[in-house]
This record gives C-alpha cells, sequence and structure tokens, in this order.
C-alpha cells in the first residue's frame, strides 16, 4: 500500500499527506496517505463527465457483469481488508467481516435488479393516427442516469456506506460514474477497495472516468466535489452539520443538484401496555443489546423509548438498568465521535428534567463510549427540543407518558425519523391503529416486535425518512430502489427506430420488461 488515490485507473502521489488513527490505541497508522488538491477533484470530475455516455449506454448484462466484478475483486481481498479496517475504525472482526458480506450482497444484488431490467421502467404509449379529434403520437420513456455522482464514504461503516458501498454501488448500476470522497477515518480502507473497482473498470472494458477516489482530511475537497458543475448528485451518510452544508453547496450552484443526505435519527421505541405486561422483562434486555450493539454507532439506534407509566415500565426500566450496568465499554470509531458523545451524555445528566437510570461499566482505554440510560416525563421531553437531538453511540431515553394521547402528542412533535418501532401483543392493536397515520409520517421504516438496528438490503427496504433523517423523504439509500435517487425519465416523440436507444426500440432488442400501452408486456 503505497499511500495513493486514484484519479481513474492512475494512481496518484502527492507530497501533503494524512495518516489514519486506530482508536483503539490513539496511535497513528502506517503508512501516510496522499492528500488530494482541487485541482485532482476538477481531474476526476471531468473524466467521469467523459466517460458518462459510454458508461450509461452499457446494456444491463454488461453493467451487471461489472457491478460483479467489483464484488468478486472486494472477497480477493481477502482478511487483509477486514484487519485494515479494523485497525482504522476499532471495530470487531466479526462485524467487519459481516460488513464485507453486506457489501458484495448489495453489488450482486444490484446486478440481478439491473439484468432483470426493471431500473429502465420503459414504457410505450403506441401511435394512434386516426384518434378523433386529434391523433397520438408515438411516445416512448425510459430511465437513464443523471450523471458523475459524488459519494462520500461514512465513518461508521467503512465497508457497508463508504467506497463500494451502496451509494455507489446504486449509482454505477444506474449507469453513473461516481468520484468518491473516501472518510479520512480509513484511507487504507478506503485504497483498498478502490483498487477493486479500479481492476474489475479494467477486466470489464470501462472507461478509466467510471470511478475515482479522492482523499483528504478537510472539508475544502468536499466542497469542491459538490460544486463541481460535472457532478449532477450526491450521495452523503454523517452528520446534519456535515449533510446541511452540502445540501446549501448543491443549491448554491449555478445549477441546483440533488443531495441524498441521511443525517440524524433517534427512532422512537413505543412499548405498548399489553406487551410491556407480558414480557416487560425480555423487552428490557432486547433494548439494552440493541442499544449497545457497535457501541451504538447505528443511524438506526434506539435512541428513544416511549410507554405509558405504571408499574410495569418501571419493572422494564430496572431490568434494563441492571442490564446496561453490565455493558462493557466500546471503541468508538474517532476521538471527535467519542468526544460527541460524552458531551452529549453529559448534557442529558446535567438536564434538571432528566433522571439517570444507569450508566455501563467502568473501563480502560482510549475513545470507549461508556453505555448511558436516562428517563423524563412527557411534558418535560415536549418543553425541552434539546432532548430530541441525537446523541450518536449508546445512549437513550426513557419518555413516561400519561395515557395513549400524551403517546401520540410526543410522536406529533417529534422530528422525521428512519425507523418507528411498535411492540404489542393481543389487544394492543386497538391502542396502535390510530398512531398509524402519525408514524407513516413520521417515519421510512415502521416495524414490529423487532429492533431497528439491523437493515436488510433487499428490493422492499427503505432507509430513509422525512427530513432530518434525511434530505429527500423521496428517496431510500439501502435496497433496490436507492438506483432511483440516480435515474431520470426521458420521453422520445415519434423518432425513427434507427434514432431511438435499444431500451425502447419497436423490437425490444434488450428484452426489458415495458408497460405497452398501460398494460404490463408478456
Amino acid at each position: 500500500m503505497d499511500g495513493a488515490f486514484l484519479i481513474g485507473r492512475e494512481s496518484v502521489v502527492t507530497t501533503e499527506t494524512f495518516q489514519a488513527f486506530d482508536p483503539s490505541t490513539d496511535q497513528l497508522v502506517e503508512p501516510a496517505f496522499s492528500v488530494s488538491t482541487p485541482e485532482h477533484v476538477a481531474r476526476a470530475c471531468q473524466l467521469a463527465d467523459e466517460a458518462f455516455d459510454t458508461f450509461r449506454d452499457t446494456d444491463p448484462e454488461a453493467r451487471a457483469a461489472f457491478l460483479e466484478a467489483v464484488a468478486a475483486n472486494i472477497e480477493a481481498l481477502g482478511d487483509a481488508l477486514v484487519q485494515r479496517a479494523v485497525q482504522e475504525s476499532g471495530l470487531p472482526v466479526a462485524r467487519l467481516t459481516g460488513e464485507r458480506g453486506r457489501t458484495v450482497g448489495q453489488l450482486r444484488l444490484f446486478a440481478k435488479h439491473v439484468r432483470a431490467g426493471r431500473y429502465a421502467q420503459v414504457v410505450v404509449d403506441q401511435a394512434q393516427p386516426e384518434r378523433q379529434p386529434m391523433p397520438r403520437s408515438d411516445l416512448r420513456q425510459r430511465r437513464v442516469g443523471v450523471g458523475p455522482v459524488a459519494v462520500f464514504g461514512a465513518s461508521n461503516f467503512p465497508l457497508a456506506f463508504s467506497v463500494a458501498g451502496g451509494d455507489t454501488a446504486a449509482a454505477l448500476a444506474a449507469g453513473c460514474p461516481v468520484v468518491c470522497k473516501g472518510h479520512p477515518a480509513h484511507p487504507g480502507t478506503s485504497v483498498m477497495v478502490a483498487g477493486a473497482i479500479r481492476d474489475a473498470i479494467a477486466s470489464c472494458g470501462l472507461p478509466d472516468g467510471v470511478f475515482s477516489l479522492v482523499q483528504g482530511p478537510a472539508n475544502e475537497l468536499g466542497a469542491a466535489l459538490v460544486t463541481d458543475p460535472r457532478i449532477k448528485a450526491v450521495g452523503f451518510t454523517g452528520s446534519r452539520a456535515g449533510g446541511l452544508a452540502l445540501v446549501k453547496l448543491a443549491q448554491e450552484r449555478a445549477e441546483p443538484i440533488p443531495v441524498y443526505a441521511e443525517m440524524s435519527s433517534i427512532n422512537p421505541v413505543i412499548l405498548f401496555p399489553a406487551a410491556l405486561a407480558n414480557r416487560g422483562e425480555a423487552l428490557a434486555k432486547g433494548y439494552v443489546g440493541s442499544l449497545t450493539m457497535g457501541a451504538g454507532q447505528f443511524c438506526t439506534n434506539p435512541g428513544i423509548v416511549l410507554a405509558i407509566a405504571g408499574p410495569e415500565l418501571d419493572r422494564f426500566s430496572d431490568v434494563a438498568a441492571e442490564a446496561l450496568g453490565q455493558a462493557q465499554p466500546q471503541v468508538m470509531l474517532t476521538r471527535g465521535i467519542h468526544s460527541a458523545y460524552s458531551k452529549g451524555v453529559e448534557a442529558l445528566a446535567g438536564n434538571n428534567a432528566v433522571t439517570e437510570i444507569a450508566r455501563g461499566a467502568e473501563g480502560t482505554g482510549c475513545n470507549r463510549g461508556r453505555a448511558a440510560l436516562f428517563t423524563t416525563d412527557a411534558q418535560a421531553f415536549l418543553a425541552d427540543p434539546e432532548l430530541a437531538h441525537e446523541v450518536f453511540g449508546a445512549s437513550s431515553l426513557v419518555i413516561r407518558a400519561n395515557d395513549i394521547d400524551e403517546v401520540a402528542t410526543v410522536l406529533r412533535g417529534m422530528e422525521g425519523q428512519l425507523t418507528a418501532t411498535l411492540h404489542l401483543d393481543e389487544g394492543d392493536e386497538e391502542l396502535a391503529r390510530p398512531l398509524m397515520p402519525l408514524l407513516e409520517r413520521k417515519a421510512g421504516r415502521i416495524l414490529a416486535n423487532g429492533w431497528p438496528t439491523g437493515v436488510e438490503v433487499s428490493d422492499a427496504m427503505v432507509h430513509g425518512g422525512p427530513f432530518p433523517a434525511t434530505s429527500d423523504p423521496r428517496s431510500t439509500s439501502v435496497g433496490t430502489a436507492a438506483i432511483e435517487r440516480f435515474l431520470r425519465p426521458v420521453c422520445y416523440q415519434d423518432l425513427p427506430d434507427a434514432l431511438l436507444p435499444r431500451a425502447v426500440q419497436h423490437g425490444n432488442p434488450l428484452g426489458l420488461p415495458r408497460l405497452v400501452d398501460g398494460a404490463v408486456e408478456a
């Protein structure tokens, strides 16, 4: 590993460098990595723009084979990739091995989706020259890639939401070249995965500009990427402040572009009376397990529990306190994330309307996040907007409500969320049913009798939600519907067959599924 970044297939080395830190030791990790400049960003965007027309015209089979080649190349990196990611993130081997599986799995899922041709959404309204009082033209529609896409690697998923993660996979599946800014916390992991993509581009005979990786710790690098006029969309996972900064830059361009930013969510969990009475102890243990998993560094972490006050909720809190008190502190992703978590926990602890239920076990070592559990009542929560702010890590707040109407009032006052969870048994459905329209307004995924941590990569999954969960509630960043962020419709009216793209030609040479005159073509 020589510390180079990639502009197309070219490895670039510069004199200015930076290094990763091992968060478990706070020590620098070798080697040093070259810092990209705005000029490198411009060159990467130029190559992406030059590659776009060729890449978007690839047929479904060729594009699917490319995605599968990327997946195979990542697997071929073996344990070295996982070990490097462990060093740079502090996450355990088992977690990162699973994340690697998710990364290659979503690439292969997009390959399957592209092969099936559903992404093109071909619609044909055939000419009706005899129609009265006006004839109808021949109209044909398909989806095409929007253009080069900027992708920002995420801190909490060094593989699955990073260089070859969900945003990159969706953009490439859509036929859009990608310029990725690797997360500065894991440059070595980023370079290894970027090499896997580069080799797949070469083996599949694609243009150099289909993918580039730029790296560096400065925010100015990301700004140069988002403001380059050749970039047509942005994928981002991170903080609310970071996401909104990119949205602002994108909207101030001469040509504004969409930013698909996943940002902030506290993921309310509602415990209904029968469920709490019947299995409160098991719910408490499951809750703590979900809360402390991965040091709580998941965007779907259960940051809020909401239930009607009473002995059952008291018992739930006691069991949760006991379980959380035994939770060992875990390494957090970066010193900055650990610092922000500690400040968030202390702000809750210092709030006069909040009572501490429990803290996790004491630990030694740097950047260890000690779990924390607090409680307050519904009126105090409603009166203090600060209590609804995300604390990224294993911290959660139990809200005691007087009745189901107060539960609804709390939910109504919440911002948009990635998830909302219902724990209910027989007899709870009547209380839950009136809340469903409200939850649909507030969350992108509603689940029952489970925990929101853990996102299945599938056709039906939605990992998105109203602001500030995301900057665009019409989209998802997980699942095959994520491809739609990087596609736009084009209609062709009365064009001769020789000028039509193959996807919409009369003979359907690509064999794509089509809607013809309002009916699904057999």
